[in-house]
């Protein structure tokens, strides 16, 4: 009910005066005698009376106090489990029926004055229809995440009258966090669907192998099968490319083990391949769909080759080639000027350690790969060529003198954002040892930007200790100092890892060995990897000569599966609206091809991806009760079995939760109230109708 009050910043007693005023006005107007009968003088006083009391007491400037009280019904939300692993464990009909009683226990909720609602696993791919009439339901969904609907729900009713939630499961919980290590504001009831009783089936539990291997490489495939139920025997197990099997063993499984098997397959292909594992489908198996699983390899031609020219042996050497060779995408060579001779034409990066030198050994070397436009890492020391260094990179200058060195440590730029770096860790460089570095003035170079900073003792310089460069040709980078060496051993005493410096120096590399795009049209997918429900994500971009963005390209996309089959799609790159969603391809390899028409010449993109069968729900069917029983208990409420739904109803019933009532206030100044000017407005105009009217002004 609602009330309403008027505040008056001045005394009551004025209320009395405005009255006094409007009836004075009305007498000193109507006491005359006019050519109409009193009671139309008496009713055309009135009204003037009425709006000039009406008219002063807005002088008064009252304020209005509103308070509305809403009642809110308590709520009671099923949340209802709609995976796949409740159609693999229990009968159609069965399911059907039992959502049809728990239909009327929503019904006779509502007749009992409490609101009800129903949310699934994946809420979105529910209509209302379906929430109306849960035997609609469809039980689709390929993984259980059940601590996320349970959040859901207290985050969609927070601040509301929500009374319990009630979650229908089997309490199989496969993705997420696990509903028991989360806490709740609500009760939770659960009621227990499927079989607690494990059904024996034969499934390949894991299957490990690398994301990455390298052309004409082999590479193993391990893959665990587990058995439940079934007695020793043995069993067929196949490898198979694309859907072919490459390799077929058999091998004895025991009861209520699991075993290992192990395949080695040849990266005879190169771009993403599919690999599946196939166990023989033993009799009366509750499921047949975990007894495949698909391991997807990318097949790459080659790593990206790294030069470490050196114009001397040095400890630095050993050093680099230990953090090259972590990664496994880089291929490392060593050429010592006088010693190796380089093997490749052309390199990804050159490392050049003090060259150019001294004795220009390898200033020529150097050059060569210049010319390629091969990005090259400049390391400095004491057999460095200073003069011929200043002249020939983009980094830094220096007036540094030959044979003079200074003892300089290593301090992180805060402004660098090239790329990330853990500051944190890097606070480690204070610690390390110094470096060896030319003693002299150094500056940086145009668009160069400083990594790190040279430290001399406890004062941090201005001048560049490591320092990179990005120009339209190549890209470059300096470290201005050598013993690399010690800073590793010390980490290493310091940490017992050599990761931090690793890392650094990793992404450093990894940035100049990389190379730029210079595409005008550009279709990527945002992952290279999809679940088979999810849809594929295109992003787009077109550019034009100058690399600015350009819109309203319109891009023919054409996606080809393993067999060849091809599926065109076009679209429009648009101002705000760059991206392109492709649903309903089925598992498996996809290779796709972009192209479009772009200042008069036709540019092309192309890529692939890979959609996979999640199968979680498959992996087990076993219901677990046992979860559904903890998570009741720890939120105060029961657990019932899916045939005790009567019990569930008078437990619902019989605690029902009362109304929630919410007041509401509200001020407002009277002249805000627009119904009162309309009716000064409206009582003004019919007297000085009335008066015209009658013949009177």
């Amino acid at each position: 009910m609602d009330k309403i009050n008027l505040i008056f910043p001045y005394s009551p007693f004025f209320l009395l005066l405005c009255v006094l005023v409007g009836v004075a006005y009305a007498w000193l107007l109507y006491s005359k005698q006019y050519n109409w009968s009193k009671k139309v003088n008496y009713t055309l006083a009135v009204l003037r009376g009425t709006f000039v009391t009406l008219i002063c007491l807005l002088l008064l400037a009252p304020i209005v106090r509103k308070i509305k009280n809403d009642e809110e019904k308590p709520t009671i939300v099923f949340a209802i489990d709609n995976s796949e692993s409740l159609k693999m464990s229990a009968d159609t009909a069965f399911l059907k029926k039992k959502m049809q009683e728990i239909n009327n226990i929503k019904d006779k909720l509502e007749k009992n004055d409490i609101l009800t609602d129903v949310q699934f696993l994946e809420d979105n791919s529910a209509s209302n229809s379906t929430k109306n009439n849960l035997l609609n339901t469809k039980y689709n969904l390929q993984s259980s995440n059940l601590g996320k609907i349970l959040s859901d729900v207290e985050s969609n009713y927070e601040n509301r009258n929500l009374d319990r939630i009630v979650l229908v499961s089997d309490g199989i919980h496969n993705q997420g966090v696990s509903p028991t290590f989360q806490s709740y504001n609500n009760p939770i009831i659960t009621v227990g669907l499927g079989d607690t009783i494990a059904k024996k089936d034969l499934k390949i539990q894991t299957l490990f192998c690398n994301k990455l291997a390298y052309l004409g490489n082999d590479f193993p495939i391990v893959a665990e099968i587990q058995n439940n139920g079934y007695d020793d025997r043995i069993v067929a197990v196949s490898l198979l490319q694309n859907g072919s099997a490459i390799s077929t063993q058999n091998i004895r499984i025991k009861k209520d083990d699991i075993s290992e098997v192990n395949f080695v397959a040849k990266a005879a292909q190169k771009g993403l391949q599919r690999y599946s594992v196939s166990v023989q489908v033993l009799e009366n198996e509750i499921s047949t769909q975990n007894n495949v699983r698909d391991a997807y390899v990318e097949v790459i031609d080659g790593k990206e080759k790294i030069l470490l020219l050196a114009y001397a042996p040095h400890p630095d050497l050993k050093a680099l080639r230990a953090i090259i060779e972590k990664n496994e995408n880089y291929s490392f060579e060593l050429c010592v000027v006088g010693i190796h001779t380089p093997k490749e034409a052309r390199y990804d990066l050159v490392i050049a350690h003090q060259i150019p030198d001294l004795q220009n050994g390898g200033t020529d070397i150097l050059s060569k790969y210049k010319k390629l436009g091969v990005p090259v890492f400049y390391i400095l020391g004491e057999q460095s060529n200073l003069g011929a260094f200043s002249a020939q990179n983009d980094v830094i200058t220096t007036s540094a003198r030959t044979g003079q060195s200074d003892n300089v440590l290593g301090a992180f730029n805060p402004n660098f954002t090239k790329f990330s770096y853990n500051v944190e860790a890097l606070s480690i460089l204070s610690k390390l040892p110094p470096l060896s570095v030319p003693y002299g003035d150094y500056q940086t170079k145009n668009n160069s930007d400083i990594v790190l900073f040279q430290q001399v003792g406890s004062v941090i310089t201005k001048k560049p200790l490591l320092a990179i460069n990005s120009n339209k040709t190549s890209k470059s980078a300096v470290l201005a100092g050598e013993g690399l060496w010690r800073w590793r051993l010390e980490e290493y005493d310091l940490t017992d890892k050599q990761e931090v410096l690793d890392d650094f120096f990793l992404k450093i590399i990894q940035f100049l060995s990389s190379k730029e795009d210079t595409r005008k049209l550009r279709v990527f997918t945002t992952e290279n990897e999809y679940l088979s429900y999810e849809k594929v994500v295109f992003e787009s971009e077109s550019y034009n000569d100058v690399f600015e963005k350009i819109y309203n390209t319109k891009v023919n996309l054409s996606i080809v599966n393993e067999a060849g089959q091809s599926f065109p799609y076009n679209f429009v790159i648009a101002q705000g609206s760059s991206r392109f969603e492709v649903s309903g391809l089925p598992k498996g390899v996809y290779r796709y091809k972009a192209s479009a028409n772009i200042l008069g010449k036709l540019e092309v993109a192309a890529g692939e991806f890979t959609i996979k069968d999640l199968q979680l729900e498959a992996l087990n069917t076993t219901a677990d009760h046992q979860l559904l029983r903890q998570l009741s208990d720890q939120t105060q409420g029961k657990f019932f079995h899916i045939n005790q739904l009567e019990s569930l109803e008078k437990e619902l019933l019989s605690k029902r939760k009362p109304n929630k009532l919410t007041s509401t206030e509200e001020m407002l100044e009277i002249i805000h109230l627009r119904w009162l000017f309309f009716l000064i407005v409206l009582l003004a105009s019919i007297e000085w109708v009335a008066r015209k009217y009658l013949g009177s002004y």
